[in-house]
């Protein structure tokens, strides 16, 4: 099987858990990425079965409205029954890396928001310790270089994307030379160097469920 068919079995598998698992009406978090696109056409087959979604960036929103699939805002939303996207990398203890495409923040938002999140994956982003995948880190424009050198004082190896701008407005670094052992104490401690919007750990709030597409089939992880 090529790549793309392990995403689009993922994301079938994510409708199919979608559609067994929540209300008709429900309004569904979706995420960003090739994965994520895959999932989108899917939920254009049944999109009369559900009340909306959110998307977590704006290419997402724009394919989605392409499908004429109606998008809220988060603000307009108080409860999502599910949130699925994909990962850079995630490990058997679901933890992630996210922030290829650069949307990490409203991914972070959305899925903090979501009861369940479904991550959807072809099984080359297994990995039993993350970090060869580079992180991305979302930071203040202004404060570019001072987190570039409190990242290396951290003993990574930080490089700015540049000619990409985030949905919010700010810029990306990312972090190279990292064996991280410890997601959660990382995802921490980048958090609080100042001009550090967030960073592209997901271990505080990690994935409830994995659906990772093998040429085998689709095997389930869970937290």
């Amino acid at each position: 099987m090529t790549q793309d068919e392990l995403k689009k079995a993922a994301a079938a598998a994510a409708l199919r858990h979608v559609l067994d698992h929540t209300a008709t009406g429900a309004i569904i978090g979706v995420g960003t990425g090739s994965t994520a696109n895959f999932f989108i056409d899917a939920l254009a087959t049944v999109k009369d079965r559900i009340g909306g979604t959110v998307a977590s960036s704006e290419a997402s929103r724009q394919r989605l409205e392409g499908h004429g699939i109606r998008v809220l805002e988060l603000n307009e939303v108080t409860e999502l029954p599910v949130y699925v996207d994909g990962a850079d990398e995630i490990t058997p203890r679901l933890e992630m890396i996210k922030g290829g495409g650069a949307a990490l923040t409203r991914e972070k938002i959305v899925s903090a928001v979501a009861r369940t999140f479904v991550c959807v994956c072809d099984a080359s982003k297994l990995v039993p310790v993350l970090g060869k995948f580079p992180l991305p880190v979302e930071v203040i424009p202004m404060a570019r270089a001072y987190v570039a050198r409190e990242i290396v004082k951290l003993g990574g190896q930080p490089r700015w994307r540049e000619g990409v701008v985030t949905d919010n407005g700010n810029d990306i670094l990312d972090v190279h030379g990292w064996s991280i052992t410890d997601p959660a104490g990382l995802e921490q401690r980048l958090d609080q160097i100042v001009g550090v919007v967030t960073n592209g750990l997901f271990a505080a709030r990690g994935a409830d469920l994995l659906l990772l597409a093998t040429p085998e089939g689709v095997r389930e992880y869970r937290n």
